[in-house]
């Protein structure tokens, strides 16, 4: 998932704190039912607002209906349900599987507020992302860039603040799994992440 910043000629409705968290693939159905695929593993923020801010796809390509309506700004979601690894949904501007296909490769944006409140040991990537993270000694190891998703648990990608001479950004990056053997604390009020973690590691 991704921060948007407010787009050129976007209404006043679009939230400073868009996140990406997926994108239209298809219509689903005759009935103008959208299929979206979700960034996350656990869909839960499609779930849990009704309104949906579009962005047309960054990619260059037939993925749209030739002659299709501009791609609306928000979408007003009346019905949205699991389908397996997709999320599909209805929306009050969408009334029919022609209106649907038009909205083919569209980004999906909801406002971080409209998330579900996570439990209280996890996190979103999207509040990770940027915090600092220390060691028991207080050691700066850098600067969350990323997670990846192994499976089991996510492992965090740690970018230094400096890069070592000669070193590439990738080559520099600690790799630290985001499990409770190595994570102590993350303070999103301090925006600080504590682990058990060498600086020669």
């Amino acid at each position: 998932m991704s921060a948007a910043p407010r787009p050129r000629g976007a209404d006043a409705a679009w939230p400073d704190d868009a996140i990406e968290v997926g994108r239209i693939v298809d219509a689903w159905g005759l009935k103008g039912w959208i299929k979206v695929q979700p960034f996350a593993d656990d869909p839960q923020a499609l779930f849990s607002s009704r309104r949906w801010f579009l962005l047309p796809s960054e990619k260059v390509g037939p993925l749209r209906p030739a002659g299709a309506d501009a791609i609306p700004s928000l979408l007003k979601i009346t019905q949205v349900k699991d389908h397996g690894d997709v999320v599909v949904a209805l929306a009050q501007e969408v009334p029919d599987r022609t209106a649907a296909e038009a909205l083919r490769g569209a980004r999906v944006f909801i406002g971080r507020a409209s998330f579900p409140t996570p439990d209280p040991d996890e996190f979103y990537w999207v509040d990770l992302i940027g915090l600092k993270v220390v060691n028991r000694d207080g050691a700066v190891l850098g600067t969350v860039a990323g997670l990846i998703d192994t499976g089991p648990h996510s492992v965090l990608r740690v970018a230094p603040d400096e890069l070592p001479a000669g070193a590439n950004a990738q080559e520099a990056e600690r790799l630290i799994p985001f499990v409770g053997a190595y994570v102590d604390e993350v303070s999103l009020e301090k925006r600080v992440i504590t682990v058990d973690w060498g600086l020669d590691y």
